[in-house]
């Protein structure tokens, strides 16, 4: 008998593919780039948009998004945009007084990389972010316990009236949780209307970033930390920043940022999880995505992951932050399926900022992204500033849809 340990590394890797390409069902999608915004101005650009069914199957969309203001990580208070006919057309970005920037001597204070989700049992939208402090300058004041601090506002979408910023109170915030970032996070809600909040947190002294998953109540205004899962991290490269969670067929993903490659784990509770492995291709190479923020896709019939990577003849682009992709996953290798890969939103120029993946419809799902472009000339290559909407379109209804209404 032969045995895997002397079979040739390749061989392995394309027996691995063949039997995940019959083990995983295709599912086909197609592509619609909508520009929701387009805006070319010196001192800023928009960034992060990220959108929320309200609810999922309905034709109200919020979208929430910020000016990027030229210094790094250096951003405006919380803006939206509503659609009431499902992205046909939308409001002018209005910046609520409740989501603006607070002042407290030499300090700003603002709350960033916020990520809207639709909470069914409550009829809310909730944003949750990261609270910070600016100096004078726009630099991020880190000397205090709680300078990064795990934040929300909710959104009546009947009403129309957003509440004000509130903080989850997190134990240890003075030790363990003394920087705690909800970033540019996925969350989920349980059946029991409870929260699943991934977050990267780290104490007061070294360099790498740990990530969990927060159990919290809500109840419509008040988030409450109830209990957290596995701390995870590496050792080195900042450790494990930006989680994303997500829920397909009762396991639950994450996928996890670090500066030399991206990584993901699966568990069967959203606290506790397998150890981290690299993204890889079905082939058994390399995803080549690192240094940024990757984000699920959950279809009835489906896992996929938006991402950037190398090897898109984009070295030119920072980060190779352009173009962005979408690709099928298979959920037992945790394996991106090469063959399924399509590009969601091309590069013209420039990198692709952070971006959000929401269910709009059980036809459609949507990947939001903005071009990060300061001044007042479009790049040659094409960059003019558009904040995007990538319409993924299914070959199928979401079963999912009507099951989170």
């Amino acid at each position: 008998m032969l045995h895997a340990s002397s079979l040739p590394a390749i061989l392995l890797a394309l027996l691995a593919c063949a039997v995940s390409s019959a083990d995983v069902l295709p599912l086909s999608f197609g592509v619609k780039l909508d520009v929701i915004r387009r805006e070319l101005h010196r001192d800023w650009c928009w960034f992060h948009p990220r959108a929320a069914a309200a609810p999922p199957g309905t034709p109200t969309v919020v979208l929430t998004l910020q000016r990027h203001l030229v210094t790094s990580d250096y951003y405006s208070g919380l803006y939206f945009m509503r659609s009431d006919d499902c992205g046909a057309t939308w409001t002018e970005p209005v910046l609520p007084p409740q989501l603006d920037w607070r002042t407290s001597g030499e300090e700003t204070i603002a709350v960033c990389d916020v990520t809207p989700g639709w909470h069914a049992p409550t009829r809310t939208v909730v944003a949750i972010g990261t609270r910070l402090r600016y100096d004078v300058a726009g630099q991020q004041l880190l000397d205090q316990p709680g300078s990064h601090q795990v934040s929300y506002a909710v959104y009546d979408p009947v009403g129309g009236q957003w509440q004000g910023w509130r903080e989850v109170a997190l134990p240890d915030m003075g030790t363990e949780f003394h920087l705690a970032v909800a970033g540019c996070v996925q969350w989920l809600v349980k059946e029991d209307g409870s929260l699943l909040l991934p977050i990267y947190f780290k104490g007061k002294d070294g360099e790498d970033y740990s990530v969990t998953v927060l159990h919290c109540t809500y109840d419509g205004q008040t988030i409450k930390y109830l209990s957290h899962g596995d701390e995870l991290t590496v050792t080195g490269g900042r450790g494990l920043c930006e989680p994303s969670l997500a829920l397909y067929r009762g396991r639950y993903y994450l996928t996890l940022r670090n500066d030399a490659r991206a990584y993901v784990t699966v568990g069967e509770d959203g606290l506790h999880w397998a150890p981290t492995r690299a993204w890889t291709f079905d082939d058994g190479s390399e995803l080549g995505s690192y240094n940024t923020q990757a984000h699920w896709l959950t279809h009835s019939g489906g896992l996929f992951l938006a991402y950037t990577r190398r090897g898109a003849d984009n070295d030119h682009i920072m980060r190779n932050r352009a173009p962005l992709f979408l690709a099928q996953v298979d959920p037992e290798r945790l394996q991106v399926l090469r063959s399924m890969e399509q590009v969601l939103i091309p590069e013209r120029g420039v990198m692709l900022g952070n971006f959000g993946a929401c269910t709009i419809s059980a036809g459609e799902s949507w990947v939001t992204d903005a071009e990060y472009i300061h001044g007042d000339q479009p790049d040659p290559r094409g960059a003019d500033g558009s904040v995007f909407a990538a319409r993924v379109q299914w070959s199928e209804a979401n079963r999912l849809v009507g099951e989170r209404r």
